[in-house]
C-alpha cells in the first residue's frame, strides 16, 4: 500500500502544476474577498476531480479489472511502468510545444456573478477528459487489486496532492499579510512566462520515478521467482 501511495502521490504532485487551475486561483487571490474566493475555488476543483476519478475507477476501471479477475502483483507493476512512460511522453509533448504553449493565454476568471466554487468545478469538469496523468494514476490503482476502501483513500490522496498549489496560495494569503498580493502577482507573472518548461521538467522527473518503481517491482518478482524455483529443485533433490 505504501508503495502505491508513493506512486499516486508522485503523479498527483506532477499533475498539480496545472495552469488551468493555478492561474485562475492566482487571479482570485488578488481580488476582493480573496481567501473566500480561493477557498471555494479549491473546494470546487477538489470535489469534481475526486468525483470524476471515482466514476472512472469504479466504472470503466472495474469493467477492465473484471477481465483479470485475479490481478497479480506483476500487473500492478506493469501498470506503474506504463504510468511512468505516459508521464515521460506527456513531458516530451509539453517540452516540444513549450514555445507555442507559453504564448497561449491561460485562463482568467471573468468578472461575473458566478461563484468561484462553480468556476473551479466547471474548469475541472472541462479538463477532466484530457487529464492523462490522472488516468495513469487510476490505472495503477485499479491494476493493484486493492479493495474499494483503499482505492477511495488513494484517490483522495491524489486529489489532495493535486490541489496543493491552491492550498499554498491560501497559506500565502493567510500568512503573508499585506505582502500576499505582491508575492502572488510575481508568482502569476512567472507562471505565465515559464509554466510549460516547469511542467515538462516535473512530468519528466515524476515519470522516471514512477517507471523506476515499477521496474524495480518487476525485477524483484523475477528474483523472487528464480529463488523459489531454486528452492523447489533443491527440496526435490534432497527429498526424492
Amino acid at each position: 500500500m505504501l508503495r502505491l501511495m508513493i506512486v499516486v502521490a508522485s503523479i498527483g504532485l506532477a499533475d498539480s502544476l496545472n495552469p488551468t487551475t493555478i492561474a485562475p486561483a492566482l487571479y482570485l487571490a488578488t481580488g476582493e474577498h480573496a481567501r473566500k474566493q480561493v477557498s471555494e475555488f479549491t473546494i470546487g476543483v477538489f470535489l469534481v476531480y475526486l468525483l470524476g476519478g471515482l466514476i472512472i475507477d469504479f466504472g470503466p476501471g472495474h469493467l477492465l479489472l473484471a477481465l483479470v479477475p485475479h490481478p497479480h502483483r506483476r500487473t500492478g507493476y506493469i501498470l506503474e511502468v506504463v504510468a511512468g512512460v505516459a508521464l515521460v511522453t506527456a513531458a516530451a509533448f509539453v517540452w516540444g510545444y513549450r514555445d507555442r504553449l507559453a504564448t497561449r493565454r491561460i485562463p482568467r476568471p471573468k468578472a461575473t456573478g458566478r461563484s468561484s466554487a462553480l468556476l473551479g468545478a466547471t474548469i475541472t469538469a472541462v479538463e477532466l477528459p484530457t487529464a492523462f496523468p490522472y488516468f495513469a494514476a487510476i490505472a495503477a490503482i485499479v491494476g493493484s487489486g486493492v479493495g474499494p476502501v483503499r482505492q477511495v483513500i488513494l484517490l483522495v490522496l491524489f486529489n489532495v496532492c493535486f490541489v496543493l498549489p491552491l492550498l499554498a496560495i491560501l497559506a500565502t494569503l493567510e500568512l503573508a499579510g499585506p505582502r500576499a498580493e505582491r508575492l502572488l502577482a510575481v508568482a502569476r507573472a512567472k507562471l505565465e512566462a515559464h509554466w510549460p518548461a516547469v511542467l515538462a521538467g516535473v512530468l519528466l522527473l515524476a515519470g522516471m520515478f514512477v517507471a523506476a518503481i515499477g521496474v524495480t517491482g518487476l525485477a524483484g518478482l523475477g528474483h523472487g521467482g528464480a529463488g523459489s524455483l531454486a528452492r523447489r529443485i533443491r527440496h526435490r533433490l534432497l527429498h526424492p
